[in-house]
């Protein structure tokens, strides 16, 4: 009985470090994808929208493909740099991710192929969905390293994508301030957590 409460307790420990680790892993600097793409996108999404603001022309939406490009240079240099020790955690951190990733250009794909075969284009089903990948996503993450911020942060996104998704479904076309909406939901969801997340990380070393 002893050695079966010895070997649970071994266990929990054994898990709570990979945890720990992971967190440690996705400090700034060794890391903190949610500060690089929360970041980037919140700015992006600004320029953008002084960007149409100013010139009024819609042209300047196509910089959201920025996106693919700027996903690209973070994988790749995150196989530039690769951590001490890699767990199961984080194992599993980097296949939501890659999932999420994967249905985030799916749509895109799907957005395209749809707009060639009708003659029409319209991304507009593009930010609510971004939203929810990345809200799921987020939250997962939060679930695997067990913490709250990312859990519940992404609640606000959560509510804009149902916005927007209403607002669609019942014919009203997309604005321009949805851009701002999707800013303010990375900084809520991302940028926060990912500072709560450092500042915690930083205290344990």
């Amino acid at each position: 009985m002893e050695d079966k409460i010895t070997s649970e307790k071994e266990s929990l420990e054994i898990i709570s470090k990979m945890i720990q680790s992971s967190k440690n892993n996705m400090q700034v600097g060794r890391g903190n994808y949610f500060l690089y793409y929360g970041y980037f996108t919140a700015i992006l999404s600004v320029v953008l929208y002084l960007l149409i603001v100013l010139t009024r022309n819609n042209m300047w939406s196509w910089g959201w493909l920025l996106m693919f490009v700027f996903q690209f240079l973070v994988s790749y240099k995150k196989r530039q740099h690769k951590s001490m020790v890699v767990t199961y955690t984080d194992k599993a951190i980097k296949q939501v991710w890659l999932a999420f990733g994967f249905m985030f250009s799916l749509t895109f794909i799907v957005l395209a192929v749809l707009g060639q075969i009708y003659g029409r284009y319209d991304f507009a089903l593009m930010m609510p969905l971004s939203l929810l990948y990345a809200g799921l996503g987020t939250s997962i993450n939060g679930i695997i390293i067990r913490e709250r911020w990312m859990i519940f942060s992404p609640l606000v996104a959560f509510v804009v994508a149902f916005y927007m998704l209403m607002m669609l479904t019942i014919g009203q076309p997309m604005i321009l301030e949805w851009y701002l909406y999707l800013g303010f939901s990375f900084v809520v969801m991302q940028i926060i957590p990912g500072h709560i997340l450092n500042r915690k990380a930083k205290r344990q070393c």
